[in-house]
C-alpha cells in the first residue's frame, strides 16, 4: 500500500507542477521528479522480470511501443475526439484502485484477467490524453502534455509486463 500511495502522491505533485506552472522549468522539474519516482517504482518489477529471460522485458517493451503507436495513429487519422472516454476512466481507475488496495488487505491475486483489464484501461487513457493533447493543452504546456502521456504508456508497459512475466 506503501507504494502505490507513494505512486498516487508523485503522480499528484508532479501533474500538479508541470500542468498548473506557466514557468517551463517548473513544469520540467514535475516531469523529471515523476521519472525519477517511475524509475525507483519499476526497479523491483524489471528486477523480477530480468530474472525470468532475457526476452520478457524486450517482448513487453515492443508490445507496449506497438499499442501505443497504434492508439496513437487512431487519434491522428480517425480525427475523433476521444475525451468523452474521461469519466469513464475516472470510474474505473477508481475501481482498479478500490481492488488494488482490497487485494493488499485481504491478501488476494488479482491475476492476469486484471492485468489485461489494465491494458484495457491505459489504452482507453493513451486514447483520451491524446485527444487532450491534440485538442485541450495550449502549445506552451508541451512538458504537461508529456507528462500525461507518459504515465499512461507506463501503466501499459507495467501491466504488459506482467503479463508477459505470468507466462513464464
Amino acid at each position: 500500500i506503501g507504494m502505490l500511495g507513494g505512486f498516487m502522491l508523485l503522480g499528484y505533485l508532479s501533474s500538479s507542477l508541470a500542468a498548473k506552472a506557466g514557468d517551463i522549468n517548473t513544469q520540467y522539474m514535475g516531469l523529471g521528479l515523476y521519472v525519477i519516482g517511475e524509475a525507483i517504482i519499476f526497479a523491483p518489477l524489471l528486477t523480477i522480470a530480468s530474472t525470468m529471460g532475457t526476452g520478457v522485458i524486450q517482448s513487453a517493451a515492443i508490445a507496449t511501443l506497438f499499442l501505443f503507436g497504434g492508439l496513437t495513429v487512431v487519434v491522428f487519422t480517425t480525427g475523433q475526439d476521444f475525451t468523452f472516454l474521461g469519466g469513464a476512466l475516472k470510474v474505473a481507475g477508481m475501481v482498479a484502485l478500490g481492488l488494488i488496495v482490497c487485494s493488499f488487505i485481504f491478501g488476494l491475486n488479482l491475476g492476469i484477467f486484471f492485468s489485461f483489464a489494465m491494458v484495457a484501461f491505459a489504452a482507453a487513457a493513451i486514447l483520451y490524453q491524446t485527444s487532450q493533447v491534440m485538442r485541450r493543452y495550449p502549445t506552451d504546456y508541451y512538458v504537461a502534455a508529456s507528462l500525461a502521456l507518459f504515465s499512461s504508456v507506463m501503466l501499459l508497459f507495467w501491466y504488459i509486463l506482467r503479463i508477459f512475466m505470468s507466462r513464464r
